[in-house]
């Protein structure tokens, strides 16, 4: 029989990269990482590892080992569950990982049905982008992450993820304009959505970095619109491009859950057909879906979107 926690280890270093990571995430030295792994090697028979310049990567064997390891951990996820549910109170720990929209907006109300409805669960959250969420979910770090994807570009799927669809989320081309001035999202009376982009090519724009799913989608945006937009303010936070707009000093392309369910304050248009709403998601490990916490947790979510639905609409 192999040693389960050395088989973790292993698998830890598959999703983190470095034994300097694996160390620091479960609070080791990497030489009592490299030690454990080194026995691993030995139990097994087989090389596991392999030098790549200063780095150590994972062996053909050492994937097969890995891949056996990820469904041994799914069967515990489920028993943890199956022990949970058969309990008349749910406690313990919850770590959710969210991106910043949907902690402003979602993540409130989820939280305060949950305190209302089980109060012995602690619920750890903490404001991640999904780019760094999902491998982090992956690598056991949290126990279910919301994260978002937008029109045209699909989210790798990883392996041993289980995904569940929480709302659509209307994105608009918010325009710079003198701050209290603002309309309704309708088309544009100038001309269609791609004409009201199009206007804008000139104009200073505000967008997330370079290294984001949602840059990506804007950049195609215009550019399918026929521009290469002049981006001079470049951060994940979505509440300063808002303020950038507000106050004339760039265009922006907002999401409808950035006004947590208030009016909007700036000029709105709409984007082209097919453009107009980001997919917003829960996601589990596989096993870990029928867990009370995480049940109760999506159920809350859906509450508080539908509750943020219902106050829009008001």
């Amino acid at each position: 029989m192999f040693d389960l926690h050395r088989l973790r280890l292993l698998r830890e270093l598959k999703h983190r990269g470095t034994l300097a990571a694996v160390a620091a995430a479960l609070s080791y030295s990497p030489s009592s990482v490299s030690q454990q792994l080194s026995q691993l090697e030995a139990e097994v028979g087989v090389r596991l590892l392999e030098p790549v310049g200063r780095r150590v990567r994972l062996t053909e064997q050492a994937e097969i080992l890995v891949a056996h390891t990820e469904a041994v951990l799914e069967r515990l996820e489920h028993a943890e569950a199956d022990i949970a549910t058969s309990l008349t109170d749910l406690t313990g720990t919850l770590r959710v990982a969210s991106f910043q929209t949907a902690t402003l907006a979602l993540v409130p109300g989820m939280l305060s049905l949950l305190r209302d409805r089980h109060p012995g669960l602690r619920v750890h959250v903490t404001q991640m982008p999904p780019e760094t969420a999902i491998p982090a979910l992956q690598a056991r770090d949290f126990d279910l992450a919301v994260a978002e994807e937008y029109p045209g570009n699909p989210n790798p799927r990883p392996p041993g993820l289980e995904q569940e669809d929480l709302l659509d989320d209307p994105l608009h081309l918010a325009l710079p304009a003198p701050a209290g001035e603002r309309s309704d999202a309708g088309a544009d009376p100038r001309g269609g959505p791609t004409a009201a982009l199009r206007s804008l090519a000139g104009h200073p724009w505000a967008m997330e970095p370079e290294d984001t799913a949602a840059r990506h989608w804007a950049m195609t945006l215009c550019r399918n619109a026929g521009f290469e937009p002049d981006v001079r303010f470049e951060t994940t936070d979505l509440l300063i491009h808002l303020r950038l707009v507000e106050r004339g000093h760039a265009a922006a392309l907002l999401p409808g859950l950035v006004w947590n369910g208030a009016p909007p304050t700036v000029a709105l248009r709409q984007l082209p057909r097919g453009q107009r709403t980001r997919r917003v998601f829960t996601a589990v490990r596989r096993g870990r879906s029928r867990h009370p916490a995480i049940t109760a947790c999506r159920h809350a979510l859906r509450q508080a979107a539908a509750d943020l639905a219902t106050s829009a609409e008001g």
